[in-house]
């Protein structure tokens, strides 16, 4: 079974959160109240990490963009990855850590 290309950017999100050590959870996004919100919600280093999963070229959505908005707001930081940036992410978690 293939996996489409944005599981395959989630995969390796999943392997450079495990790497580091970072604690993340991955809401499911259904009609019950977590629709919209980030793919991975991570804490390390004291700090909040929300994690959006996109194949190159994918946009996120209005309902994306609004939690990204609050979740900046809060304090927290937002990355929207894909395969172009997946190094720059990587290299975020290492310096912060």
């Amino acid at each position: 079974m293939a996996r489409t290309p944005e599981a395959k950017v989630k995969a390796h999100i999943k392997k450079i959160l495990q790497l580091h050590g970072i604690y993340y959870a991955m809401p499911m996004g259904t009609g019950y109240g977590n629709s919209g919100v980030p793919d991975f919600l991570c804490c390390f280093g004291g700090n909040f990490l929300a994690v959006e999963a996109k194949a190159h070229g994918n946009t996120t959505t209005a309902l994306q963009n609004k939690h990204i908005h609050e979740i900046e707001q809060s304090g927290g930081t937002v990355w929207v990855v894909d395969e172009t940036n997946l190094i720059a992410f990587e290299a975020y978690i290492k310096v912060n850590k």
